[in-house]
């Protein structure tokens, strides 16, 4: 667990580096012989999606843009790449993302994004939609391809949401750390919430000196983060599942092994 949580803390630190670095490190060159001829919102120079995904995506993105206003364009590279040239090809203007995939940095994907996305999506959002698509497991597991239509989904569904402040979606491995959490809160509150006394058999004081902690725990860590992200019931219901089976055995080891002597010479 301790691994996997360094390893999104250096993911998430990259994304800030190459989030901020966008406009630096896409058009630093100036290639127009390598755009098409004819429009296309797509240039897939690195040969990321296939025939049959291209052709789909360009319709797809034709559509929104024409139902929606919103320009999403889609840039793959490797060894070359159009730079400069491509803002005067697509026009690229405040209702414009660019999202280029290139597989030589430390993540897959980076964005150009126009300001009028920021009024909808925070700059935090961009840093986790590329960290959580773009990062190399990722990529490992779903493909180039998938990275790149797994973002562009992302994107459309908070645009049709009216905005979003965190990606939409609930990864595994986070949602296995909310469930920790809530665990973890359980015990806490569980253990806070044994007897002390002869004449008690819960301790409300315990348990609201210790509040605090269990609440942020299984209240801002283990419910609000699914809630905020997901609408799928589960995760929400084993995690809810999970601090109460996880404070009732707390409370029962803490009630026959911490409890005041008094209580044992009563039983």
């Amino acid at each position: 667990m301790f691994k996997q949580s360094f390893k999104k803390a250096i993911t998430f630190f990259l994304g800030l580096v190459i989030l901020f670095s966008i406009e630096g490190s896409t058009f630093a060159y100036d290639n127009p012989d390598l755009l098409p001829k004819e429009q296309t919102p797509i240039i897939d120079l690195a040969k990321a999606l296939s025939e049959k995904q291209r052709l789909n995506l360009e319709a797809s993105l034709n559509s929104y843009e024409e139902e929606t206003g919103w320009k999403i364009r889609v840039l793959s590279q490797y060894e070359k790449t159009p730079g400069l040239a491509v803002k005067d090809y697509w026009d690229l203007d405040e209702t414009s993302l660019l999202i280029i995939a290139d597989p030589r940095g430390g993540n897959l994907l980076s964005f150009n994004v126009g300001d009028a996305y920021f009024a909808l999506m925070p700059r935090i959002f961009w840093v986790e939609l590329q960290t959580r698509f773009g990062n190399q497991f990722y990529v490992r597991d779903n493909g180039e391809d998938g990275a790149i239509l797994a973002s562009i989904k992302a994107v459309e569904t908070c645009l049709d949401r009216g905005g979003c402040e965190l990606v939409p979606g609930l990864p595994q491995e986070q949602w296995q750390w909310t469930l920790l959490t809530s665990l973890l809160g359980g015990i806490i509150a569980g253990f806070a919430s044994s007897p002390r006394k002869s004449n008690e058999s819960f301790s409300i004081g315990w348990l609201l000196l210790l509040s605090p902690l269990w609440v942020m725990l299984f209240g801002i860590f283990g419910i609000a983060s699914v809630v905020t992200r997901t609408n799928d019931i589960l995760p929400l219901m084993r995690n809810i599942l999970g601090f109460i089976g996880s404070a009732i055995s707390a409370y029962l080891i803490a009630e026959r092994k911490f409890k005041d002597p008094d209580l044992n010479k009563q039983n």
